[in-house]
C-alpha cells in the first residue's frame, strides 16, 4: 500500500514512522518547507539554538507517546522545572502560579476582587435559554468579572484578534485549563508539596531544541523505509481509480506521485482547495476558517543570561508581545557564553502593520514593552533578526463550528483520505496531542 503523507510537523512525521514500520506499507511524506518541525521546529542562528517561540512537552503525553519520544532521544530529552512569569498590573505573578507568592504579589485589592466574586458567583446570571454562549459569557460567569477583565479577556483581544464578545464558547472550553474558580483553586494547590499531582510544574524538553523531536522521529522513519521530501509543495490532488495522483513541485520540477491513501496534515481549508471539484458552498466554508498569524522577534542580548525565567506572558493591552521567552532556560544550556537570546511573540494578520514591521521596528517595540515593566535593554542589544507563522492558531470566532462541520463533512466523504494533526483539524493543539 502506497500512502503520501502532506505536511511534515511533529504529526505527518510521527505518521510516517508508525506507518513505515508496517508491512507492506511505502510512505512517501511531502514537505513544503526546507526544514522539517513547522511551527514547532528548531533553527540554528549564530550559535544559538531556536524554536520558533515558546514550546514545551508537557507531561500529560500519553505514556506510551513519551516512551516512543524517550526511545528516540535517549538522555537527550530533559526533564525540566516550569519557571515563567505573569505581569498582571504593574506586578508579577509566578507561573505556574504558587500560594505563597500569589498572596503575596497578587495584592490585597485584587484577592479582595477575586473573593467576591467567589461570594457573587451563585447570583450570576445564566443565559437565557436558546441564547448563545461566547468565550466572554462562559469564562465571566464561571470566573467573574476579577480574572477575566484583569487577564483572559485583554489576553484573547491580542491572542486572536477579536473582542471575547466574538469568540466561541469552544475557545474558553478548549484553551482556559482553569475554567472556574474551582479548578483555578485546584491548579493553584498543585504547587503545593504533598498535593502535586505527577509532572504538575514540570515540562519535558529536548536538549538540541523543541524541533529535536520532530527530527527524531524523521531518522527514525527514513531508517525504517520512509521517503521524506522537504522543499516539495504539493500544488493538485485528483482522484485517479481507487487512490490518487499527488502533484508536487520543488526544485527539481513537478511530480505525480500515485497513492492509495493520504493522509493530510496541512490546513483542512488548503486540502479541500487542492481536490478537484469541490462544491462551491465547501469552499466558502474554508474561505470563513481564519488563522491568526504571529511574527517572532529575536532579540540577541550581550549577557549570558537576562532572567533566570524561562517565559514571561504579557496580558496587558498596554503591551504590544503576548509572550517572551528565553531559550537558553529551556534546555539549561550554556552555550554562547556571554550571549543570549530573547524570542517575543507579536500575534498578527498576514500583511498588517506587525507582520509586515521591519527587524529594526520589532527591536524597538521589545524594549518598549520591556522598559514599561522595568526591564531594561539598554547597551545589551547586539543584533535583531525576526520569523512570521502564517498559520499559528485557529481563530474560533462564533460560529466557526458550521464551516468546520461542511469542510469536514466534505473530507469524510472521500475515501482514502485522512485529515489529521493541528492544522488539519483547525484544533489549538499542543504536541503532545498531535503526536
Amino acid at each position: 500500500m502506497n500512502i503520501v503523507i502532506l505536511g511534515g510537523g511533529p504529526a505527518g512525521v510521527g505518521a510516517a514512522w508508525k506507518l513505515s514500520r508496517e508491512r507492506d506499507v511505502n510512505v512517501v511524506l511531502v514537505e513544503r518547507n526546507e526544514k522539517l518541525g513547522g511551527c514547532a521546529g528548531s533553527f540554528e542562528h549564530k550559535g544559538h539554538i531556536l524554536d520558533f517561540g515558546s514550546h514545551r512537552l508537557h507531561p500529560a503525553t500519553a505514556p506510551e507517546i513519551l516512551d516512543d519520544v524517550r526511545s528516540l532521544l535517549g538522555d537527550d530529552l530533559l526533564d525540566r522545572p516550569r519557571h515563567g512569569r505573569i505581569r498582571l498590573g504593574k506586578g508579577w505573578l509566578h507561573f505556574p502560579l504558587k500560594p505563597v507568592d500569589l498572596l503575596r504579589h497578587a495584592g490585597p485589592r485584587f484577592l479582595a476582587r477575586i473573593g467576591r466574586d467567589v461570594v457573587t458567583k451563585p447570583f450570576r446570571r445564566s443565559p437565557a435559554p436558546g441564547a448563545a454562549e461566547t468565550f466572554a459569557s462562559v469564562l465571566a460567569r464561571n470566573l467573574g468579572p476579577t480574572i477575566c477583565e484583569d487577564f483572559y479577556f485583554p489576553y484573547a483581544r491580542k491572542i486572536w484578534g477579536l473582542p471575547p464578545e466574538q469568540l466561541s464558547a469552544e475557545q474558553a472550553r478548549r484553551r482556559v485549563a482553569a475554567g472556574s474558580i474551582s479548578k483555578l483553586v485546584r491548579k493553584v494547590l498543585s504547587a503545593v508539596p504533598g498535593l502535586k499531582p505527577p509532572g504538575a510544574g514540570r515540562f519535558f524538553y529536548p536538549r538540541g531544541g523543541f524541533g529535536s523531536i520532530t527530527e527524531a522521529y524523521a531518522r527514525a522513519a527514513r531508517k525504517a523505509g520512509a521517503e521524506i521530501r522537504t522543499s516539495s509543495e504539493v500544488v493538485a490532488l485528483r482522484p485517479e481509480g481507487r487512490g490518487f495522483v499527488v502533484t508536487v513541485e520543488s526544485p527539481s520540477g513537478r511530480e505525480e506521485i500515485p497513492a492509495d491513501a493520504v493522509w493530510s496534515t496541512i490546513p483542512a481549508a488548503v486540502l479541500v482547495r487542492l481536490l478537484p471539484d469541490t462544491p462551491a458552498e465547501v469552499l466558502e466554508a474554508a474561505s470563513r476558517m481564519r488563522l491568526r498569524a504571529m511574527t517572532l522577534a529575536y532579540v540577541e542580548l550581550t549577557v549570558d543570561r537576562f532572567t533566570e525565567y524561562d517565559a514571561h506572558y504579557f496580558p496587558g493591552a498596554d503591551l504590544r508581545m503576548t509572550r517572551l521567552s528565553e531559550p537558553k532556560n529551556y534546555g539549561c544550556r550554556s552555550k554562547p557564553a556571554g550571549r543570549t537570546v530573547l524570542c517575543a511573540e507579536f500575534p498578527c494578520t498576514v500583511g498588517d502593520e506587525v507582520w509586515l514591521a521591519s527587524d529594526e521596528e520589532l527591536g524597538r517595540w521589545v524594549a518598549n514593552d520591556l522598559a514599561r515593566v522595568g526591564l531594561s535593554l539598554d547597551g545589551k542589544v547586539s543584533d535583531v533578526w525576526s520569523a512570521r507563522l502564517p498559520a499559528a492558531y485557529p481563530i474560533y470566532e462564533d460560529g466557526f463550528e458550521d464551516n468546520v462541520d461542511r469542510v469536514d463533512a466534505h473530507l469524510l466523504g472521500k475515501d482514502g483520505i485522512l485529515s489529521f494533526g493541528r492544522q488539519g483539524l483547525f484544533a489549538h493543539d499542543n504536541t503532545h496531542h498531535t503526536l
